[in-house]
Order: C-alpha cells, then structure tokens, then sequence
C-alpha cells in the first residue's frame, strides 16, 4: 500500500512538472503588455519559424485565431506539405496564462498537454508579431500579409538575438499558393 501511494504521488508530481514547465517563457523574454485579443484575431501568415515535428515539410503555413464562448482562443494552423501534394491542419486551444492583457498563453492541440506561446513583439498596428516558444527551441515571425517589411525582419532578429535564439537555425517560409482550403473556412 505504501509504495502505491509512493508512485502515485510520484506520477502527480511528475504530471504537475510536465504541465507546468510547458507553459513557460525564455528567462530573457517578456510578453507584451496592454495586449487586445481582439485586435489579434483573424489570420496570421508565418514569415519564419524554428524548424519542429510538428510543421516539418510544411510551406505557405498559417493560423487563424477566433475565440470561443469563454474567451480562449481557437487556433487553427495549416500548410502545404509538397511531398504528399497536400494541405494539413491542426486545430488547438490557446489560454491566457494570467491577465489578458498580457499576451502570455498557453496553448494545446493535444489535450491536456499545453506549450508556452508568448508574444515577445507586437507592431502597434497587429500586423507583425514575434513569437517566443516554451524555451529556445521555439520561435516564430508572423505577418498579416505573405511578406515583412526589411526594417520589421531586422528588429525581430534583433529581438529575438537578444532573447538568446540562434536566428541562424530560422527557416524562412514560402508563400507560393492561394489555395488554402482551410483559410476560407473562416
């Protein structure tokens, strides 16, 4: 009985640490404050990203945010993946961390398990937005067009750089196709 509640204790310990340390931030990040997640809604293309599993082989990626009835936000990612001639989607939930107006979230597209997703850099206008993963393995650049500006580029590796990431190791993401299935759905 004893070492059933030894292990039982040490499983929950270990889920706690697992949920916990997957909804961080770098120690040298800081997410943006006075943040609207309303003006972020709607589509964001991805200009560059750190290469993952989960997007390995993907171009002319993408994700659209909404909100549900509870305020959290409803992620849908998508991208062509050339080798299978093909699109893909993954659907998610995004939570705030803390107070809304701190662009620190936690997102999910499987089950419990959440991953730090944290708006490290925010243009005025919610055109541009820097992303900063869990830890220095994740980070994204995305753009309400197909395209960023040279200044704008130039300032979010600055940003990033300054973060810790290594911006050399960023995959810069085609945009070649106007065919995304998944984009019209919204």
């Amino acid at each position: 009985m004893k070492t059933k509640i030894i292990f039982s204790a040490a499983v929950l310990t270990c889920a706690v640490l697992l949920l916990n340390s997957c909804t961080s931030i770098p120690e040298k990040a800081k997410p943006v404050r006075n943040f609207d997640v309303h003006r972020y809604l709607g589509t964001w293309y991805e200009i560059a990203r750190f290469d993952f599993r989960f997007e390995r082989g993907l171009d002319n990626t993408s994700a659209h945010y909404a909100l549900d009835p509870n305020g959290n936000v409803i992620v849908l990612n998508s991208g062509f993946n050339s080798a299978k001639n093909k699109w893909t989607k993954a659907e998610g939930l995004a939570k705030f961390r803390g107070e809304k107006s701190v662009a620190a979230l936690k997102v999910s597209f499987f089950g419990p398990f959440y991953a730090g997703y944290n708006v490290v850099a925010l243009d005025k206008d919610y055109q541009y937005a820097l992303i900063a993963g869990k830890d220095l393995d994740y980070l994204w650049i995305l753009s309400r067009k197909k395209s960023i500006p040279d200044e704008v580029k130039a300032n979010y590796l600055k940003i990033a750089q300054e973060i810790g990431y290594d911006t050399s190791k960023l995959i810069w993401v085609k945009h070649d196709r106007n065919d995304n299935p998944y984009l019209n759905e919204h």
